[in-house]
């Protein structure tokens, strides 16, 4: 029988680059997401290589995440690897200009959302013990402050902090706890951050090399599959051409 894992956010970016790299090793999916069509094309294309089974799943929606975890097709229980990847990022602009809609949004995907999959399958992946992993998507975001980041940022810290106590509750469990936390990544991030401004994402990634998602699914799938007595506690990772800069300064104008 094939290890399963189980990709919150697989219709875009990471996860579903993650998709493609685990059924390419073999492994079976369960790949959830708010866009049915987006899910119904990626079973298409790889139900050829392994079995897949997708729900359509927002994961602010606790009691939608039980029934999703509780209604598991018998082949697809046994959850070996958890990747929380559904997220986003809104509202890019300083903290006193953003609708407070944009903030609680944040926090409901990216905190609440993350806890409601890890709590509805802590127990599965208990069961299955030594090997068994859950990796988490932040981001460089959660440890280097930049404008625009507040809330978004903030998210990003507690998924670190949440993964590090995650990794001390489970110690005795074997399983594991990682933090994967990408810098630049040209995936859809930009376009919802900005709700769709094609030229903001163009400006973004023009005339350097960022990540891509398969760049990030390769992290992904490395830490998963390491030998059940190797924990990566958190892999931050940044395209070559990625660095931080100097502490902002306010100055008086002349």
């Amino acid at each position: 029988m094939s290890s399963i894992v189980f990709i919150t956010g697989a219709t875009s970016g990471f996860g579903r680059a993650s998709a493609r790299r685990f059924a390419a090793a073999g492994w079976s999916l369960v790949l959830t997401g708010r866009r049915l069509e987006r899910l119904q094309a990626l079973q298409d294309e790889l139900s050829a290589q392994v079995p897949v089974h997708i729900a359509a799943l927002d994961v602010r929606d606790e009691q939608a995440v039980r029934q999703v975890v509780a209604q598991l097709p018998e082949g697809f229980r046994p959850i070996k690897a958890l990747i929380n990847n559904a997220g986003l990022a809104l509202a890019p602009q300083a903290a006193h200009q953003v609708d407070l809609a944009d903030w609680h949004t944040m926090i409901d995907t990216n905190i609440k959302g993350l806890v409601n999959v890890t709590h509805a399958l802590l127990p599965t992946l208990i069961e299955t013990g030594a090997g068994a992993s859950i990796v988490n998507l932040g981001s460089v975001a959660g440890q280097w402050p930049y404008p625009g980041s507040h809330v978004y940022g903030a998210s990003k810290a507690f998924v670190q902090q949440f993964s590090y106590n995650l990794r001390c509750d489970l110690i005795d469990k074997g399983v594991r706890v990682t933090d994967i936390a990408p810098g630049m990544a040209e995936t859809e991030f930009t376009l919802v951050r900005t709700k769709g401004d094609q030229a903001a994402s163009d400006r973004l990634y023009r005339d350097t090399t960022p990540l891509s998602g398969e760049d990030i699914a390769e992290q992904i799938f490395y830490v998963a599959t390491l030998p059940a007595h190797i924990n990566i506690n958190r892999l931050e990772v940044m395209p070559t051409r990625q660095a931080w800069s100097n502490f902002a300064v306010d100055r008086d104008k002349a």
